[in-house]
């Protein structure tokens, strides 16, 4: 009853709290007590009626979510249990051991270490099974149960132990001592040089000091000798703090300029954020790296930059996310994170990509057509810029496309274990930039992987899958069903000849695992610039200056 009464006052101070709209928004204000008031009454219903014993927590969540779930993905409800977890993903913060863990079969196990954390620092391996934490099994426990076991607070001892892979295919069991320290995921986990003179800066995501880590990065390219050119690399960034998104393009732009500005419902959400501090370069040359999976504060970092002309963008057209979210406090300690205001990039666009007020029939929700994109002019040089649709690259790219094969490989997890594996037969490895797999090596790999289950159709398969399923249904399938199959025959794939045709798709991966195993992210990261075709295409247009110069021109 105690829960009960929890959930009655909740709406009854929303009842009440309801009445500040009655002076702003008279119109609305009846529908919204009277639902309020349905909604109390419904519920008080079914707690005195329904069958069963309800469980008013479940049920209250499932109504919320389901209510927001009319508006926009970004709009959520935060229950107090769950504040730990959105705090460490808006601070990057957290008490820990520092490793990223995830389910395999009965066990959790270790996926990726953090550099420089007490998981690292303790040995701990990428394909570690954790099955002990303080004397207590984790055998079938999920993913959030051990990282909850594992968290605490800083300066706290937590004791571990593991299965480890053995050289001869045994597992060994390892206990591992460690004092849990404060863990700051780094938004830049990597920056070094790429190429002579150029420097390259990947950053992750946008938490508490992602412009000062960027800074620093830069800072640090710069004291190693005049820089040719400088790649920020945003690809995957899934975005964060706006005011972080400010202070990472005040890197690479001066001071006062507006890089972003703010408009909602409320007057309150009007607003304008310049940059505030001193730049730390000006002048060398900037490369933009951005996907289809760069987002929020990723796009105005990206679009601003192009809209002040700063920058040459490469890669494929971005998320497309102008949405701002702001949290409002809600009793009993939980949030709401709800969608505020719409952002503006320099040039005057929002490049939100969807229309979330407006859905189809169905419920799915609109993109922003083309024949409905607005130009805007960038600022010095009045390049033609669009909104409704993401940041478009200057210089597109095609994404990398994973074979079938590949994708199999992946998700069935062999390249991780065979990478595990590697790691337990060889104690030491070159540097990550030049580590390579030798023929025989491959054709160890491929030895070991045709032992193993993996399925998968080529897309000649597919259609031919589709083709029978039609000609069942038209009634053809009996006529035409001795050519079908003797088709089928010669498409069917043969697993050693995909493994040697894609071999230097699923070798490159399958480096960048082993790489992994020895030089965390870092080696990963590095292992990586053999195969990224978008960074080779930033490197040529930096050390092109024509060619950057006619990009960053008026058309």
């Amino acid at each position: 009853m105690k829960q009960l009464r929890k959930y009655f006052v909740l709406t009854a101070i929303a009842i009440v709290a309801i009445g500040g709209f009655a002076f702003t928004n008279t119109s609305s204000y009846f529908e919204i007590t009277k639902n309020l008031d349905i909604f109390a009454t419904l519920y008080k219903e079914l707690n005195t009626y329904y069958v069963d014993t309800l469980n008013p927590e479940k049920l209250m969540h499932a109504g919320i979510t389901q209510m927001l779930d009319g508006l926009d993905p970004y709009t959520d409800y935060i229950p107090e249990e769950d504040m730990d977890d959105y705090r460490m993903q808006t601070t990057g913060r957290y008490g820990g051991i520092g490793a990223v863990i995830g389910t395999r079969n009965e066990w959790v196990m270790v996926t990726e270490p953090y550099e420089g954390f007490p998981a690292a620092k303790a040995g701990l391996r990428a394909g570690d099974k954790i099955i002990e934490v303080d004397g207590k099994s984790a055998k079938n426990y999920k993913t959030d149960q051990v990282s909850a076991m594992l968290k605490g607070k800083p300066g706290t001892d937590v004791n571990v132990k593991l299965k480890r892979l053995q050289a001869d295919g045994t597992e060994a069991e390892v206990s591992v001592k460690m004092t849990r320290e404060e863990i700051k995921v780094k938004n830049v986990p990597y920056y070094g040089m790429v190429s002579d003179g150029i420097g390259f800066i990947r950053l992750s995501s946008f938490t508490e000091r992602a412009g000062a880590e960027v800074k620093n990065a830069l800072q640090t390219l710069e004291a190693k000798g005049k820089l040719k050119g400088v790649i920020l690399d945003l690809r995957g960034n899934p975005g964060g703090l706006l005011n972080e998104a400010i202070n990472v393009a005040n890197v690479f732009v001066d001071k006062n300029l507006e890089i972003v500005s703010t408009k909602g419902k409320m007057d309150e959400w009007n607003k304008s954020f310049p940059t505030i501090n001193e730049p730390v370069d000006l002048k060398t040359p900037v490369v933009v790296l951005a996907d289809g999976g760069s987002a929020s504060a990723a796009e105005i970092v990206s679009g601003s930059l192009q809209d002040l002309d700063r920058a040459v963008i490469i890669g494929q057209r971005t998320y497309g996310k102008g949405l701002v979210q702001s949290t409002r406090s809600l009793p009993f300690n939980a949030k709401l994170k709800v969608t505020t205001a719409k952002y503006y990039i320099p040039s005057g666009r929002c490049i939100q990509a969807i229309n979330y007020a407006e859905r189809n029939e169905d419920g799915s929700v609109k993109r922003v057509p083309d024949s409905l994109k607005v130009a805007f002019k960038t600022k010095y040089s009045g390049r033609t810029v669009f909104d409704g649709g993401g940041i478009d690259p200057d210089v597109t790219t095609e994404p990398e496309k994973l074979s079938n094969i590949t994708i199999s490989l992946l998700t069935k997890n062999h390249l991780f274990d065979y990478a595990s594996e590697y790691r337990a037969k060889h104690d030491k490895i070159s540097d990550a930039k030049s580590f390579s797999l030798s023929d025989a090596q491959y054709a160890e790999f491929m030895a070991w992987v045709g032992k193993k289950e993996y399925d998968y159709s080529t897309k000649s398969e597919k259609v031919l899958e589709e083709l029978k399923t039609s000609t069942e249904k038209d009634k053809y399938y009996d006529v035409i069903k001795d050519d079908l199959e003797a088709m089928k025959k010669t498409m069917m794939h043969d697993k050693t000849h995909d493994l040697e045709k894609e071999k230097a798709q699923i070798k490159s991966m399958l480096e960048e695992e082993i790489v992994d195993r020895y030089y965390l992210n870092t080696g990963r990261v590095e292992a990586s610039f053999k195969s990224d075709n978008e960074l080779k295409k930033a490197i040529e247009v930096i050390k092109d200056e024509k060619k950057m110069k006619e990009i960053l021109a008026k058309k």
